[in-house]
């Protein structure tokens, strides 16, 4: 496919697909078929995906309407009647806050359930949940494994999809080729969608989501690409040869240690340092400090991106080693100093 939203937008079609061959029992009806043409019920049925504040997942119109992080992607653009569930607003290090962190992940959790309900109950079924592993755009918005645990719990009663959005944590940047595989699911999810790092777009899905019935459903003319496949084997090739993963996590580790080691010096500039892998981030204290901070260190030699209203993300190569981290670390500290100096003036 083309890229993570085509990703993320035919996983949730073979989403709707499933949902009404399993609803209908059988092939669609002639009432079926009548319909679709004109925007209609049967033939186009009122199903739901649920998605999370804070979310990004593309720039489609379904997928903006499951985007709730940016304005202008959003701004002049009609939308779908889907509902919104809380993403926990969780506190850092995770390991320091637990009781509170497990407080807010069942707030959001219960919210999500009385979702399920209330739409089943109004003839328009939430027919799957779409999250990702951490909301990039968001901010890079952590949850722990439990809470996606109990989402694939709630997917599983409802009968609903569990559709994993890994276009920006997937292949390897969170110290484990996909972010889920750190969960422990109690099932594996329904569909997982991958782009980016992955130099093309695509999807897997259980084998019990498989279409039905009529051809064409999904790919258009201009998807699949043999090249870009050939390319992905060379990077999956090379990843296992120059044991990558293993880059991954000895970096990981350094940048995460020198994040935190820059916040206790800086106070009044950084926060809330996180992250899995080299996947990584640091807030500042308000947007107007997170531009600042990007600008200066982009000037001095170091590429970040704001993320959410004030996070500062990393995103390196998956070479990245200890001693560019050391690099990264001693640009990111350049620029803080520079920022605090300039506003103690």
């Amino acid at each position: 496919m083309m890229c993570g939203a085509c990703s993320n937008e035919h996983a949730m079609k073979q989403t709707y697909m499933w949902y009404r061959q399993r609803e209908r029992g059988g092939p669609p009806t002639q009432e079926d078929l009548d319909t679709c043409l004109v925007n209609k019920e049967p033939g186009c049925p009122p199903y739901k995906i649920l998605s999370y504040e804070g979310s990004f997942h593309g720039r489609t119109l379904a997928l903006m309407t499951c985007s709730h992080s940016k304005i202008n992607h959003r701004i002049d653009m009609p939308s779908l009647d889907w509902p919104i569930a809380p993403w926990p607003q969780l506190k850092y290090p995770l390991d320091a806050f637990q009781q509170e962190n497990r407080e807010e992940e069942d707030r959001c959790l219960a919210r999500s359930r009385e979702l399920m309900v209330e739409n089943k109950a109004a003839g328009t079924p939430i027919v799957g949940i779409l999250i990702e592993p951490v909301q990039a755009e968001g901010g890079d918005n952590h949850a722990t494994k439990y809470f996606f645990q109990e989402l694939r719990k709630i997917c599983t009663e409802n009968g609903a999809a569990f559709i994993l959005d890994e276009v920006q944590t997937g292949c390897l940047a969170t110290g484990n080729f996909w972010a889920h595989e750190a969960w422990d699911l109690p099932t594996p999810p329904d569909f997982v969608t991958f782009s980016k790092k992955m130099v093309t777009g695509g999807y897997f899905y259980r084998e019990e989501f498989a279409p039905l019935g009529m051809a064409n459903r999904i790919f258009n003319t201009w998807m699949g690409d043999p090249s870009k496949v050939l390319l992905l084997e060379t990077i999956i090739d090379t990843i296992a040869k120059d044991n990558l993963q293993k880059v991954v996590e000895d970096s990981g580790k350094v940048l995460m240690a020198g994040l935190f080691e820059l916040q206790d010096k800086y106070p009044h500039m950084l926060r809330n340092a996180r992250g899995m892998g080299t996947f990584c981030a640091v807030d500042a204290m308000d947007n107007k400090n997170c531009l600042q901070i990007v600008h200066t260190a982009r000037n001095k030699g170091l590429q970040l991106g704001p993320c959410g209203d004030h996070g500062i993300r990393f995103r390196p190569a998956l070479i990245c080693q200890t001693h560019h981290v050391d690099i990264i670390l001693e640009i990111l500290e350049s620029a803080v100093a520079d920022v605090a100096s300039k506003q103690a003036s």
